[in-house]
């Protein structure tokens, strides 16, 4: 069958209504959880209580080997009819928000307001309510779903859940297929795999007083010749490749040449090779910015030095057009009467795009917006909610080959 014919077969067996009649009957249940979910703290490095608590729900939805790794993921194997070959379906753990940020969700209408709750914690939620969905109707799948609660895929948390998952994880080698459920929009979905070098450079030098001192190399100014050398690095629009200096810190008094200076680099592209070009570059650039300085300026005191900290490496990757998967998941979203749209992103999903996995990320129904700030939102409104979820379970039964479909 085509895909556009297989997701026809699902759409039209009787066990899928059922299972979508589940997910009806369940909605408030799953606004309930993504409440409950999104009131645990979850910030960077620190996704304990929601991994507990989330992990404790996988249980209750009666899944085997459910289980927290080394790492902090926690996930429960729903058991295919097959050879044993895994779908993981993932959501992350964790949020941009630092420890102490007020997590209360806030409800306006049918609106949920509070950092997070989109972005990827209704996700985790929807999760739960396919597996509901799944075994309310008595599907059977070929494949076995790995059902996933990862940490650290945002920020410095540098995908370390999946790298580990794909790394060292005890079902790494039955992974044939991904999906990680991130945001509600199913209509974009995320094929390519934006990978990222990210940089803490501390330029260091002897310091002293702005007017005696004067003349000495100041580590300000090494900084400040490397920002601007990287501001004039020329990159392709496609594949996109960009760079950012985005955080600036040091000195320690307006009448002193500071000691030390630090930037924090952001270098990103959706191609392998362009990123290691500009990584190579950059790391030219901060060279050719010391010796400048230190050719500039007196060393007497001592001269300048940087000191560079990788603090983050995301590698890039693709799901390419003609896959599967692709195919697949596009006409699930199709049938739906939205138009799919494939587009580049960092996801969880660039890890197994990296190793040459299929892998895409998709959404889990709904609206939502401001991700990432105090003010991110959900539409929790029904009937948008349930399309989206119709869409990405229909494509998820696909890509685990739904039994006896057509």
């Amino acid at each position: 069958m085509t895909p556009t014919e297989t997701i026809a077969a699902i759409r039209a067996d009787a066990r899928f209504q059922v299972a979508c009649d589940r997910l009806r009957a369940d909605h408030d249940r799953t606004v309930t959880d993504v409440v409950t979910l999104t009131e645990i703290p979850s910030p960077p490095f620190g996704e304990e209580k929601r991994a507990a608590a989330y992990l404790e729900m996988l249980r209750a939805h009666g899944l085997e080997q459910v289980e927290q790794d080394e790492i902090g993921n926690v996930m429960g194997l729903r058991r295919g009819f097959g050879n044993g070959d895994i779908l993981v379906v993932a959501a992350h753990l964790d949020t941009v928000f630092p420890a102490g940020t007020d997590v209360r969700v806030r409800r306006e209408g049918t609106k949920l307001f509070a950092p997070g709750v989109s972005d990827d914690t209704w996700s985790l939620a929807v999760n739960l309510a396919f597996i509901r969905a799944l075994d309310a109707a008595g599907i059977r799948t070929r494949h076995d779903l790995l059902f996933v609660g990862d940490v650290g895929e945002e920020g410095l948390g540098d995908l370390r859940g999946i790298r580990h998952l794909f790394a060292k994880g005890r079902h790494r080698e039955r992974i044939r297929a991904f999906l990680t459920v991130d945001s509600p929009e199913v209509e974009r979905i995320v094929s390519g795999g934006v990978g990222s070098r990210r940089y803490r450079v501390t330029f260091r030098g002897p310091g002293g007083h702005s007017y005696a001192a004067f003349g000495l190399v100041n580590p300000m100014y090494a900084m400040a010749e490397a920002t601007r050398a990287l501001a004039a690095v020329p990159v392709p629009q496609s594949p996109p490749t960009t760079h950012c200096v985005s955080v600036v810190s040091g000195g320690t008094s307006i009448n002193a040449i500071a000691n030390a200076v630090t930037i924090e680099v952001d270098l990103r592209s959706a191609s392998a090779a362009e990123l290691e070009r500009l990584d190579t570059r950059f790391l030219e650039i901060v060279n050719e910015a010391v010796v400048t300085e230190n050719a500039a300026r007196s060393t007497a005191s001592g001269a300048i030095t940087a000191e560079i900290a990788r603090v983050g490496d995301r590698p890039a990757g693709e799901t390419p057009q003609g896959m599967p998967i692709r195919s697949l998941a596009a006409a699930a979203v199709a049938a739906e009467g939205y138009a799919p749209h494939f587009e580049f992103s960092s996801t969880d999903a660039n890890v197994p795009m990296s190793l040459g996995i299929p892998a895409l990320k998709i959404g889990a129904g709904g609206r939502g917006g401001r991700a990432h700030s105090l003010e991110e939102w959900l539409d929790v409104e029904p009937e948008e909610s349930l399309r989206g979820m119709r869409t990405s379970l229909a494509a998820i039964l696909a890509l685990a080959e739904m039994e006896q479909v057509g």
